[in-house]
């Protein structure tokens, strides 16, 4: 169960979209979230010249999904400035390190393991990294503390906007709040989350679009088809996983293949619109 929490942020330049520092005030971690214009500001402070656990998010035009690629370092600033060089996906970087300078080489390659694992298992984010880091040996007491910390790392990552470790699944949803979407032809389910429309797996969509499609919904169905997200099935179309779109709208102009009011086409099982359920 969700918890209330206090989050302090503060923000060096003063820039509300620049660097962020974030922490729970009684947790050992902390969390530097870097835009990649700004590596050089951060390299001025002291902060992630450390031993930590980073992330690169950014986005693709070829993938339907955001995409992460996750690593640890010793010096992470000397590990980001190589990145700088040599990938060019990523527009964010996230820092994680230990306020009382605790972590160890052996620390961070466990949370590597452990959030490689964890973001390839949720499936938000299309991982960058091919296989799971081998798991580092450390004593049962240290783990403990290690898993209290990536719980802190999983609020830390979210509050800031990258939510790759938040399940989103059907058996988490209560049956009496599952949207339906259905014509004589396709059926789909789906929800409306905190940060998006989510459509679960199995749900169907039109296996052709309308004239009228606008492009941005054709390419977002290509998308989904090269990722294996949809295939091709008995004349339709259907999801192998359950996916987030940005808007109820967007979800369901991707299942029919044409513009559609996402407010109206979602119902419930009693025939109450999503219109009629979140916004009279």
């Amino acid at each position: 169960m969700n918890r209330p929490q206090s989050i302090l942020i503060f923000l060096p330049d003063g820039s509300p979209r620049s660097v962020k520092i974030a922490e729970i005030t009684n947790r050992v971690v902390k969390a530097i979230l870097i835009p990649r214009n700004k590596l050089d500001y951060i390299g001025e402070r002291d902060e992630v010249k450390n031993v930590g656990l980073y992330f690169l998010f950014g986005e693709s035009t070829e993938k339907a999904k955001p995409v992460v690629y996750i690593g640890e370092a010793e010096e992470c600033y000397t590990r980001l400035k190589q990145h700088n060089r040599e990938k060019e996906f990523w527009n964010y970087a996230l820092v994680i390190v230990s306020k009382i300078n605790a972590f160890t080489k052996a620390h961070v390659k466990f949370l590597e393991h452990l959030a490689v694992k964890t973001a390839k298992e949720v499936n938000r984010f299309d991982t960058e990294n091919g296989n799971v880091p081998t798991k580092s040996y450390i004593p049962e007491y240290m783990e403990a503390d290690l898993l209290d910390s990536f719980d802190t790392i999983k609020i830390l990552l979210s509050t800031l906007g990258f939510p790759i470790f938040d399940s989103v699944n059907k058996k988490m949803v209560d049956k009496s709040e599952i949207l339906h979407l259905a014509t004589k032809s396709l059926k789909a389910e789906g929800d409306l989350i905190d940060d998006g429309f989510v459509v679960f797996k199995g749900s169907e969509a039109r296996n052709h679009t309308t004239p009228s499609c606008h492009e941005y919904l054709i390419n977002l169905r290509n998308k989904l088809l090269k990722d294996g997200i949809l295939i091709e099935q008995d004349n339709r179309l259907k999801f192998l996983e359950d996916y987030i779109f940005n808007s109820p709208s967007t979800a369901g102009g991707v299942i029919l293949g044409r513009p559609s009011n996402g407010w109206t086409v979602w119902k419930n099982r009693d025939g109450k619109t999503l219109d009629e359920l979140k916004r009279r």
